[in-house]
């Protein structure tokens, strides 16, 4: 008999719109969460084939003593150069992809999983889901809740990095399900309610494949 598969669910959402918040809840519920920005920091360390790769592109300044990622060397070089942001995006985006895989594969028994990634939809990642659950606030919500968390940060970089992302007009075209993190309603129960239905969804789903 076939092992059977977890349905695959993304979440995803623009800077400041609380996606961590909702895949904690989801946690809290006992569905297993697989944190796409984490992993990425990880793999770029223990990854060695893509360490190689970083290398070649970047050169060895990228890795000074061989082993740790020099990732203050990393985002000057990509901060403001396009083509160079999207080098890096085309090598360590497989490698997520592949060490998510990896992760799925002993998820079996679950009846979903979740993959949190703030770019789902900018890497395509979205074609190999099953489902796609879309976080929103209101851009000002965003702003203050990243000034507030990020001290380090200014308005305008936050400004910056939104004005960069796809726009959630554009994302809420592409999404199946949506959650308003606007701090008027509670967002609890409006995930616990979301969870039931994913519920229901992994089971019309394993019907189909049994």
């Amino acid at each position: 008999m076939p092992t059977s598969k977890p349905m695959l669910v993304g979440v995803t959402g623009g800077i400041g719109s609380g996606k961590s918040t909702v895949c904690k809840i989801f946690e809290a519920l006992g569905v297993p969460v697989y944190n796409s920005d984490n992993r990425a920091k990880s793999l770029m360390v223990e990854d060695k084939r893509l360490v190689e790769a970083i290398k070649a592109a970047f050169g060895e300044e990228a890795y000074p003593d061989n082993q740790n990622l020099n990732r203050s060397f990393l985002a000057k070089e990509v901060f403001s150069n396009p083509s160079k942001l999207q080098k890096l995006n085309s090598l360590v985006h497989p490698a997520v992809g592949r060490d998510f895989a990896s992760w799925v594969a002993v998820q079996s028994s679950q009846p979903y999983v979740i993959k949190e990634a703030a770019l789902l939809f900018e890497t395509g990642s979205n074609n190999s889901l099953d489902s796609i659950v879309l976080v929103t606030a209101p851009e000002e919500l965003r702003v203050s809740r990243v000034l507030a968390r990020d001290p380090q940060r200014n308005e305008k970089q936050v400004r910056d990095i939104i004005g960069n992302q796809l726009k959630d007009e554009e994302k809420k075209k592409l999404a199946d399900y949506m959650l308003n993190n606007n701090e008027q309603e509670l967002l609890v129960p409006k995930v616990v309610a979301l969870h039931q239905a994913l519920l229901t969804a992994a089971a019309k789903k394993a019907a189909k494949e049994a």
